[in-house]
């Protein structure tokens, strides 16, 4: 959710913490006497996470935690985890190999095992953004698998009905990013709170709600997508918005590549918007374009800030962009592009 999808290995390996054991066991062909070892995950911050060797067999097994380990006091309800579990199936069905399979489930413990994926095959998207992979295949193809997604459960009750998660939405992504933000930004309180308002209204297709470079492996065979703890059945602008914000910030971070961020953006937009059928893409369009800027000054001022801007002078360049652009809504997300190619 908050935490890196592909946390560090630890140097310490454990034997499996208690909590752990019921979900091994539940594993085909695993009796109560077969050797495990554990591998932390370090820098996790929404969940307990191990790489664990077991009968020949590696895998990872995730815990959702209650209290998020961050600055904030973030509490958030672990049933999350199911619905993690069910995004990540639904995922697959609709685009074979866009998520992880998942191999086991304690839902008492509220944790699962999934198969591993190295990451010399599967490297996450973040860490080739970060050192310069601006590959434009890859950002169309992150935009395609998420544009399939929403297609294949656009206005389908069967989906909705499989995520009742509207006050876990709101509580890990409304109120930290945007309900917060308001908080701290009383002049633009009540633009903010109209956009959550206006998004939690919009029940269209299966939303990730963590949709980042962070979360998204760029595998040999297309994108595979980790991390699905905000699932909701709700609007797909905050998907699209989700991860495209993370390109506009990335070129705060790293001036002299921001134009091929804008490029990716480019591209992911691009790809996603050819399988939008179930609205008119102006409309989506629109609600995504005025997210942007809500969520651009949500990693500034919300409960999560970004990590890697930490200049009090780029921080001020993102709030003042964010502030026009709340107050002066465009009309598309090309337009928010073109008026980031020259700032902040």
């Amino acid at each position: 959710m908050t935490s890196d999808a592909r946390p560090e290995l630890s140097s310490t390996s454990i034997t499996p913490p208690g909590w752990m054991q019921g979900l091994l066991r539940s594993l085909a062909g695993v009796s109560a006497h077969t050797a495990a070892i554990a591998q932390p995950l370090a820098g996790g911050v929404s969940s307990d996470i191990y790489r664990v060797e077991l009968a020949g067999a590696t895998f990872c097994v995730k815990r959702a935690l209650p209290k998020l380990k961050v600055a904030a006091d973030w509490r958030v309800p672990v049933s999350r985890n199911r619905y993690e579990i069910a995004w990540m199936r639904v995922a697959a069905e609709i685009v074979p190999g866009a998520a992880p399979r998942v191999l086991a489930e304690d839902a008492e413990a509220g944790a699962f095992a999934m198969e591993w994926l190295p990451p010399e095959r599967y490297p996450v998207w973040k860490e080739q953004l970060a050192g310069g992979i601006l590959d434009p295949a890859a950002a169309a193809s992150i935009g395609d698998v998420l544009g399939r997604i929403h297609a294949g459960t656009a206005d389908r009750q069967d989906i909705a009905a499989r995520f009742p998660t509207g006050d876990l939405f709101h509580a890990i992504r409304l109120e930290p990013y945007l309900l917060a933000t308001a908080r701290a930004q009383p002049a633009l309180s009540a633009r903010l709170t109209d956009l959550a308002v206006i998004t939690a209204a919009n029940r269209r297709v299966l939303v990730h709600g963590d949709f980042s470079p962070k979360n998204l492996l760029i595998g040999p065979d297309g994108p595979v997508v980790l991390d699905a703890e905000c699932a909701w059945y709700g609007d797909p602008a905050f998907d699209l918005a989700f991860v495209l914000n993370h390109l506009l910030l990335k070129g705060v971070w790293k001036r002299h590549w921001r134009g091929g961020y804008l490029h990716l953006f480019e591209r992911l937009v691009g790809a996603y918007r050819t399988h939008v059928g179930w609205e008119p893409w102006q409309a989506l369009d629109a609600r995504t374009a005025a997210l942007l800027p809500g969520l651009l000054l949500g990693r500034v001022d919300g409960k999560s800030p970004v990590e890697y801007l930490t200049g009090g002078s780029d921080k001020d360049a993102i709030r003042a962009f964010a502030r026009e652009h709340l107050t002066k809504p465009v009309a598309s997300v090309r337009d928010i592009a073109d008026h980031w190619r020259d700032g902040p």
